[in-house]
């Protein structure tokens, strides 16, 4: 079926001069000539948010009253012009350009949103603010943002985590199913049998078998300032997937000025979501303080701080923190960003400083962060491991 007999089709400029009428805009008919009718529409969509000023702009009918049914038809309009990414793009532009958080609080604006991550960390900052009317609908578009991640992201986390639980505790007397062959060779190599061709082991070295209490204890310390807002969206769907695995006792921390336990809501990442209160300043000593009463096992302990580092409170006194948990034996790893938008501004200095004390510091996307968690669960090196998938450490400044 054609794009012209099919309206849900995109519009696809096909001539040269066409795609530069299309991002010159309506300025440029005289020297690119008029579009097509199939174009004139994604001509229009594309004004009103490129040229908010002009004819058809959405800036013409700014405003809580007459601009909801608009933007909402706009948004209508996107989704059938464009690709779903091209789409989020378009409405984080929305957003920067034409002011238009104000009209999140309206609900035919909700109703008409394609979810993403971004749409998500804007309704969860306005959680205050939405009026009772559409605060069902607000959380109807975060519960869709969450279960898309939740299907794409927990497999790909529970077997990161779960493999290297089963692997980073061994046993001596393995049954024949549990036993590691590869470690097994490689400690009885001096056993090798010329004659025979082989290696007859006296020593078999085995995976560990599942154990009653937690292995592991993981503490997600999550900077709820306004930079972070991705960050913290994927941080409640990991953090969730986490608490769900029995060998592993999972907390969740968000802080700014202030420091709030969230880990009783982490069986709901909405609910969880809507208890975070973004924006404000920031105190990471507190909040690292905080963390740190709360491990029982250091040696057992991984502690991810997620924060751009700009810190509000005394840096000597997290310095002097950060190196009691790494000398305890603690796992003490800081993320720049959990989020799709790579390495984000942060406090260079600061984060030189605690690498320097063993205290690893880097952005990392939510498609490697269930590496990163195997990799801290095997207390593997983690620059190793950064350096192995393509993700930059902050170098140590002493």
């Amino acid at each position: 079926m054609s794009e012209l007999t099919n309206p849900a089709a995109p519009a696809v400029p096909t001539t040269r001069a066409e795609r530069w009428r299309l991002i010159l805009g309506q300025e440029s008919s005289a020297s690119c000539g008029a579009l097509s009718a199939r174009l004139q529409g994604v001509d229009a969509a594309l004004g009103a948010l490129y040229e908010p000023h002009g004819p058809n702009g959405l800036a013409r009918r700014g405003g809580r009253g007459g601009s909801a049914p608009n933007v909402a038809r706009w948004l209508g309009d996107i989704r059938r012009y464009f690709p779903a990414s091209v789409v989020q793009v378009m409405q984080r532009d929305a957003l920067q350009r034409l002011e238009l958080r104000q009209m999140l609080l309206e609900k035919e604006m909700l109703e008409n949103i394609q979810p993403d991550v971004h749409m998500v960390a804007n309704l969860v900052a306005l959680s205050g603010v939405i009026p009772a009317e559409t605060k069902e609908t607000a959380r109807l578009v975060v519960r869709s943002v969450v279960n898309d991640l939740l299907r794409r992201l927990e497999e790909p986390m529970r077997s990161a985590v779960s493999g290297a639980l089963d692997r980073a505790r061994r046993n001596r007397r393995p049954r024949h199913a549990e036993i590691d062959w590869n470690r097994t060779i490689r400690a009885n190599l001096r056993h090798w049998q010329p004659a025979l061709r082989t290696v007859v082991p006296e020593t078999l070295i085995g995976y560990g078998r599942k154990a009653r209490k937690p292995q592991r204890e993981v503490l997600l310390c999550i900077d709820q300032s306004g930079s972070m807002a991705a960050s913290v969206v994927y941080s409640s769907i990991f953090g969730a997937v986490m608490a769900s695995l029995p060998a592993v006792s999972t907390k969740l921390v968000v802080f700014d000025t202030e420091v709030v336990d969230m880990s009783e809501k982490l069986d709901d990442p909405v609910d969880l979501l809507f208890g975070v209160q973004l924006g404000g300043g920031t105190d990471i000593h507190r909040a690292v303080t905080y963390c740190q009463a709360q491990i029982r096992e250091p040696h057992s302990a991984i502690l991810v701080l997620i924060s751009d580092l700009y810190e509000g409170g005394v840096e000597k006194k997290l310095l002097a923190r950060a190196l009691e948990l790494v000398e305890a034996g603690v796992q003490f790893i800081v993320l720049l960003a959990l989020s799709d938008e790579g390495a984000p501004a942060y406090d260079q200095h600061l984060a030189g400083q605690l690498a320097a004390l063993g205290v690893p510091s880097f952005a990392c996307t939510p498609d490697a962060f269930p590496g990163l968690m195997a990799a801290a669960i095997r207390r593997d090196d983690i620059h190793q491991w950064a350096a192995g998938n393509g993700l930059v450490t902050t170098r140590p400044i002493r």
